[in-house]
């Protein structure tokens, strides 16, 4: 069974999941009051250089300021100031998407308060979205995705992406693009041109250097902070960048949206077009595919597997803790047999929970630990290939000296539970809330030091049920003691609307 692109359209958001073998493997969502802006090409003014950490705060018009680090400024003196100067001949991007490979970053940057000063002028394009409370990440460099090739107007490059195994392949598409590539200029081979021939690589090139003369064109006379260039809309940015020769369909549930992947892919794509399905029948779309049953599972902290061991996955703003338990599965021979096979399952599981939930920074697993060497390889060999179809670059390490893997991924936009949830107002973000007990007992000392301060004959107390229930029964003899200590009558008084954790002691 082949992929299949899922996508749900409705007034409010768009959703697009892509489908391996009938199962969710990435979802991406664009609500239209938060659009993305990854790929955004803004006038910028620079508000503020940070000398002590190489980097500069942008003004692009959004809420946040957004964040430029040195290595990410056009090092040409007289290039990048034709750019502050707003000159048509201006050059932009060299921060790549997670395909296009690194390249290699040779020449000394000079230091940014030789590149930039507070007020002036840049074109920028964001490469992260805002995170957290991080603003956008912006580069000077400017690389123009296509769906087969990325154009970067300003740097001498030709290079192919690393999932293009095969040999030939590689070497046959080099060569038609050192044909058709600008002078001065930079492209690299996208995973989609494995097979294409040179008029599609043409085409494509011809489209993308037009759209680059046009944002040239628009940032002469565009205002400061303001937006030059928007990328395209989610499901088109699915079709370009998800679209490959595994994905056997394209099922959409918006007519509008249907015609406008049909009109691109016709400019584009051609051989595509019967590929694409419009869904018109009454059951929502996701539900027809099964999408939203695993979309509710990938919110989960917890995740049981099938022989029963179970993984907890544990989000800090830092770092992803990810711990392997065998649970219910005690297995039939050998201990160590039972503790490979599980954690053999359950990096499966991880390696889909990363890509679906897009989990990113620094990630820590803790499998089981395993005596022998060879089954620490074996499972360090078998998570690699597992992760081996995930776009967003990573490093993994090999495995310490506690039992631990440690690698890293590229974070590039938000994950899922912070696209999808957000900090609980009962615990504020711990996980966990004050157990009723804990309550009552600082309820009781708050008790004593109200009644060292009042004058009147009672106090009275307000509380959320649960604490009222435990005070009423399990602290009844605590509570006529304490009243006779005080020489006051205790009053309890349930409020409903109260947080667990809520209360209010005054005397009457």
């Amino acid at each position: 069974m082949g992929s299949e692109l899922i996508i749900n359209v409705t007034s409010l958001e768009t959703r697009v999941a892509l489908l391996e073998n009938g199962i969710l493997a990435e979802l991406h969502i664009e609500r239209e009051s938060d659009k993305g802006i990854t790929g955004n090409i803004y006038k910028g003014k620079v508000s503020r250089v940070l000398p002590g950490m190489q980097a500069a705060f942008v003004d692009i018009g959004l809420s946040r300021s957004a964040f430029l680090y040195v290595v990410d400024v056009y090092r040409d003196d007289k290039e990048f100031a034709s750019m502050i100067n707003g000159t048509p001949d201006a050059p932009a991007n060299l921060e790549l998407t997670q395909e296009q490979g690194d390249i290699e970053k040779s020449r000394i940057s000079p230091p940014i308060e030789d590149l930039l000063t507070e007020g002036q002028e840049v074109i920028v394009q964001v490469v992260k979205e805002p995170i957290g409370s991080k603003g956008s990440r912006i580069s000077s460099h400017i690389s123009l995705p296509g769906r087969y090739i990325v154009y970067m107007p300003m740097v001498n490059h030709i290079g192919i992406s690393r999932r293009i195994e095969d040999e030939d392949e590689r070497n046959r598409l080099k060569e038609i693009v050192k044909g058709i590539k600008p002078a001065d200029a930079g492209l690299i081979i996208r995973t989609a041109s494995e097979g294409s021939n040179e008029e599609e690589l043409s085409m494509d090139m011809d489209f993308l250097f037009r759209v680059w003369e046009n944002i040239q064109k628009r940032s002469v006379n565009a205002p400061v902070t303001s937006l030059i260039h928007e990328d395209l809309s989610i499901s088109l940015r699915a079709i370009r960048d998800l679209y490959s020769k595994d994905v056997e369909r394209v099922i959409v549930d918006s007519r509008s949206t249907y015609d406008s992947i049909i009109e691109f892919i016709e400019t584009y794509m051609p051989q595509l077009k019967y590929s694409v399905e419009y869904y018109d029948r009454e059951e929502p779309i996701f539900d027809a595919y099964g999408v939203e049953v695993e979309i509710s599972r990938a919110l989960g902290k917890r995740i049981w597997l099938k022989s029963g061991g179970y993984i907890v996955i544990e989000e800090t703003e830092a770092l992803v803790a990810i711990d392997v338990n065998t649970g219910r599965f005690v297995g039939k021979g050998n201990p160590e047999d039972t503790i490979f096979k599980t954690n053999l399952e359950a990096l499966k599981e991880i390696a889909y929970q990363i890509r679906l939930r897009n989990l990113g920074g620094i990630i820590i697993i803790d499998f089981i630990d395993m005596e022998k060497e060879s089954d620490r390889e074996k499972i360090l060999q078998a998570f690699r290939e597992a992760l081996s179809k995930d776009r967003a670059k990573s490093n993994i390490l090999s495995i310490s000296e506690l039992g631990l893997i440690e690698m890293t991924r590229k974070r590039v936009r938000e994950n899922l539970s912070r696209k999808m949830g957000e900090s609980c107002p009962y615990c504020e973000g711990r996980g966990t809330i004050r157990s009723t007990p804990s309550l009552c007992y600082d309820i009781l000392r708050a008790i004593r030091r109200e009644a060292m301060n009042s004058l009147g004959s009672k106090i009275i107390v307000l509380v959320h049920p649960d604490v009222a229930t435990f005070l009423y029964d399990e602290e009844r003899n605590g509570i006529e003691e304490l009243e006779r200590q005080i020489k006051k009558k205790l009053i309890i008084k349930i409020r409903d609307d109260f947080h667990h954790e809520q209360s209010e002691i005054y005397s009457q």
